[in-house]
């Protein structure tokens, strides 16, 4: 049976507030499968300090006065990354939130940090899947019962195209979940290509990096597998071995999703294909869009969403290929699939 897959298109509609109010309206099948009274849990990410890409909250909060008119209630939240900046403990993420109008006063509801002050608030749940046995997650995820997922289509240097998937896999994880699933992509530096500039020195958020004999030396142990060293690098001499280390990143991101999502009942995912950038949301500052944009889609079925979206933004090339040099993607498609996270059989109904 195939899944189904939403889609409002920004090019009949007047604007992305009224984009969005219109795919709310026309998913009223999913939106029943939500218990009257219950709690339900809005999966966002607000970006980086510098990003300007995210979803914006006037949108959010449409999506919070829908569970509200349904007698529901909603909370929004995310959980802190791994590197340094604004985002790494609950105190400067909320802060930065409330910057960017996420504030509970304006939105109509509370915005959390799943994980806590210090993203310590790390429990394991067993999978026992081809890489992992288990995942470390913040104990939220044990006792929510329903989710909304927003996430921002964007690119990524890992997963080449980034929605749902990764906002589950990596966004709901523990800070350890997160680092677990880095683990196994380390940078090395190529030491013909260095001229010691610097940059990816002063750019490592964990200071992994450093001088050794004239070139720059990645230190493996404290390096986090965040990649900004490899966007830093201007002389191509940070590399990662993309058809082993990418390919072990993305099944261990999908087998967290998994983990993740066989323990909420109620699910509805949305991809925003808005603003659609190079880089993911944690480094993409006010860049160009790499692709028009062209509407929302939403689905219960997490792969058949990224499937869909993905689907409809390649339809004259894999331009999150051509930007980021991997297909890594194609290989969380198949594997997604492969271990039962959702299906690629999808029937995409335009409203």
């Amino acid at each position: 049976m195939k899944s189904t897959v939403y889609f409002k298109s920004l090019h009949d509609s007047k604007d992305r507030k009224d984009c969005l109010t219109r795919l709310i309206d026309g998913i009223l099948v999913e939106w029943k499968k939500f218990n009257r009274g219950e709690i339900v849990g809005i999966k966002v990410t607000v970006g980086d300090s510098k990003n300007t890409g995210y979803i914006k909250p006037e949108l959010i909060k449409l999506v919070v006065n829908k569970l509200k008119d349904m007698g529901l209630k909603p909370f929004i939240f995310d959980t802190n990354v791994i590197y340094r900046g604004m985002r790494m403990n609950a105190v400067d993420h909320l802060s930065l939130a409330y910057q960017k109008g996420f504030g509970p006063e304006y939105l109509g509801c509370p915005f959390i940090i799943a994980d806590g002050v210090f993203g310590s608030d790390s429990r394991a749940i067993k999978i026992d899947l081809r890489n992992l046995r288990e995942i470390r997650v913040p104990s939220l995820v044990n006792i929510l019962d329903n989710l909304v997922v927003i996430s921002h289509i964007t690119g990524h240097m890992f997963t080449g195209f980034a929605g749902s998937i990764k906002n589950v896999g990596m966004g709901m994880a523990s800070r350890a979940g997160k680092q677990v699933q880095h683990s196994s992509v380390k940078p090395r530096i190529i030491k013909n290509r260095c001229i010691l500039c610097g940059c990816c020195i002063d750019n490592c958020p964990v200071g992994a990096i450093s001088e050794k004999q004239e070139k720059a030396f990645i230190d493996t142990v404290v390096c986090v597998g965040c990649g900004e060293c490899i966007s830093a690098c201007k002389f191509d001499a940070v590399q990662i071995n993309w058809q082993e280390d990418v390919n072990v990143f993305v099944e261990r991101m999908t087998e967290y999703a998994y983990g993740i999502l066989s323990r909420i009942k109620r699910k509805i995912f949305f991809n925003f294909s808005f603003d659609v950038t190079k880089e993911c949301d944690c480094l993409a500052a006010d860049e160009s869009n790499i692709i028009d944009d062209v509407g929302i889609f939403a689905s219960d079925d997490i792969l058949a969403v990224d499937k869909a979206s993905f689907d409809v933004l390649t339809e004259k090339g894999d331009i999150f290929a051509r930007f980021q040099n991997t297909h890594a993607h194609l290989h969380m498609f198949s594997y997604a699939q492969e271990i039962g996270l959702g299906s690629t059989n999808y029937e995409l109904k335009k409203l």
